[in-house]
């Protein structure tokens, strides 16, 4: 397969881009593998592409039931970063983002990282405060945060609305290492270097149930025949109960529909990551110039990929109140993600109960920047059949046991998302 290079890109160009490889092959699914992973997503890619780099499993095929990069992957506001303050995520996270920072050297792809910052805006005392705290606990943990004053929030970005009346700007906490992705990008490398070493990437091959020897797992059934494995790996993001439940397993999972939106292309106007303290919305701008940005979930349990319009008004007119300039913009398009929403608000990276599977959910809102990290972990799980350092905290035992990972301080209770 050609190398990415600016020597490979100036021969195809006098070539007139005639000369290109396929970016990764269609192979016809084998009778056995090694490892199965359901899900060709980015979390799906990684893991076959980790597991094939850091433990030399090349046996690999990655199942996906329509084509990669179709679900939540292509299907996101691409932030990244690792601002987080419990443990269990701040380490999850940062291992994470460091991997982002080597991304494109190690895929050999350009993923388009922008480490343009990520600023959580601040509209009270105690939010301040809140935020003071939470950046002190990501520097004890070697992670990068700035405490901004309202007048450095307002050099940075001057558009946002500081007078209003009801969400007034009294500073805010900074990651400068955060930032944005490519999504598709994402996708396109790890399965390109996926393939490259040797891992069978298997589109339009839905997993219709298990099979199932003195209670392990040791294959699946597929719309495609009948596929034997070792191990099988889900990654399936809110399709995850529709999978588990197949084999009878319960998770402390719930599925919701996540909107996105993207405005019609302006002039560069926002450098960062901004979000609105005051609600749930953020927002950046892309390389292509449309401004991306989205809010809460649709509120209710769903496996469809398109909201609804109460919901559209909300995201609306909260962005509006942080940016008053947004009214004036046209909207160009929106969609739908599922969500696997976990009950704490945090992954789960672990095996299953049921030997020979493994599992890979309750993303939530922080899917697309876990990408590499889940991956790394995941493959590591899968492999060694224990935890890495980085998810020793995220297994799924972790209901039974009372020591949940409650980032958004709702507590670990359904439909407090």
């Amino acid at each position: 397969m050609t190398h990415y290079s600016v020597f490979s890109l100036l021969k195809n160009t006098l070539g007139g881009h005639k000369g290109w490889p396929r970016a990764w092959r269609d192979p016809e699914p084998k009778a056995r593998y090694d490892v199965i992973v359901v899900g060709g997503g980015g979390h799906g890619l990684a893991t076959a592409y980790y597991l094939a780099k850091n433990h030399g499993i090349t046996n690999v095929a990655v199942l996906e039931r329509g084509y990669l990069g179709g679900g939540n992957v292509g299907r996101n506001t691409t932030i990244v970063r690792s601002n987080y303050e419990l443990p269990g995520n701040t380490e999850f996270y940062e291992h994470s983002l460091k991997l982002w920072e080597g991304l494109s050297q190690d895929l050999n792809y350009n993923v388009m990282f922008s480490q343009r910052s990520v600023i959580n805006l601040a509209h009270s005392d105690g939010q301040m405060d809140a935020y003071a705290r939470r950046g002190n606990r990501m520097r004890i943990n070697g992670i990068d945060s700035e405490l901004l004053s309202r007048d450095e929030v307002r050099e940075k970005a001057p558009y946002l609305s500081f007078e209003n009346a009801r969400f007034p700007i009294y500073g805010g906490l900074s990651q400068p290492r955060g930032g944005t992705a490519r999504h598709d990008a994402v996708a396109w490398g790890f399965a390109r270097a996926a393939d490259l070493r040797g891992v069978d990437l298997i589109q339009n091959c839905e997993v219709t149930g298990f099979i199932r020897e003195g209670g392990r797992v040791t294959g699946v059934e597929t719309t495609r025949g009948t596929i034997m494995a070792g191990k099988v790996g889900l990654a399936v993001a809110g399709s995850t109960t529709e999978l588990t439940r197949k084999v009878g397993l319960d998770l402390p999972i719930e599925s919701h529909v996540l909107q996105a939106f993207v405005s019609e292309g302006l002039k560069p106007m926002i450098d960062q990551v901004i979000t609105f303290g005051a609600g749930h919305f953020y927002i950046s701008q892309s390389d292509k110039g449309g401004l991306v940005f989205g809010g809460d979930l649709d509120g209710y349990n769903t496996y469809a990929q398109r909201g609804n319009l109460p919901l559209i008004e909300d995201v609306m007119t909260e962005g509006v109140a942080m940016i008053p300039a947004l009214s004036r913009l046209r909207l160009l398009r929106h969609w739908g993600g599922i969500m696997d929403m976990s009950m704490d608000g945090s992954p789960i990276i672990d095996k299953t109960p049921i030997d020979g599977l493994y599992l890979n959910t309750g993303w939530c809102y922080g899917g697309f920047k876990a990408t590499p990290g889940s991956g790394w972990c995941f493959a590591h799980t899968i492999a060694r059949d224990e935890p890495s350092p980085y998810n020793t905290r995220l297994r799924l035992d972790r209901f039974a046991r009372g020591h949940t990972i409650d980032e958004k301080g709702s507590g670990p209770v359904p439909k407090k998302h």
